[in-house]
């Protein structure tokens, strides 16, 4: 089986706001073959900084219905100590998601990769907002 790089995100909603809104541009891309949902799973911290992880399938069903069609292998990726780590980092009365995804449309190059015998030795993201800059520095011309 040729797996893509994987990658996972953790989204905080401050004071607990999650309404569902990125369902629907993660079921595009699922359904566009871009990514494969591995995990997902939500952490809830209480205003008294008590944690709660709540999977997927134990979501109350109002919750859960936005993700209702999302096709994926949900659940088993994330463990306790994971939890922990980002329950630590969550401001109380707050929420996160916790999304796991592999990159099925790079699963051909990091194939290509493998067979050549490369060895990928960094991996980056670059803040939307830096390349913003970027690229309208770019257009902006020489200064």
């Amino acid at each position: 089986m040729t797996i893509g790089p994987v990658e996972y995100v953790v989204i905080a909603f401050p004071g607990n706001r999650f309404s569902g809104e990125i369902a629907p541009e993660l079921r595009r891309l699922v359904q566009n073959g871009t990514v494969r949902i591995i995990d997902l799973t939500f952490v809830k911290k209480a205003a008294d900084g008590s944690v709660t992880q709540i999977e997927l399938q134990s979501l109350d069903p109002d919750e859960s219905s936005v993700f209702a069609d999302i096709d994926g292998e949900i659940g088993g990726l994330f463990s306790a100590e994971d939890v922990a780590l980002i329950a630590r980092e969550l401001v109380p009365d707050s929420s996160a998601a916790v999304l796991a995804w592999e990159n099925t449309w790079a699963a051909p190059i990091a194939q290509a990769v493998r067979r050549a015998g490369g060895l990928l030795v960094a991996h980056e993201r670059i803040p939307a907002p830096v390349v913003e800059r970027a690229m309208e520095a770019a257009a902006a011309g020489p200064t």
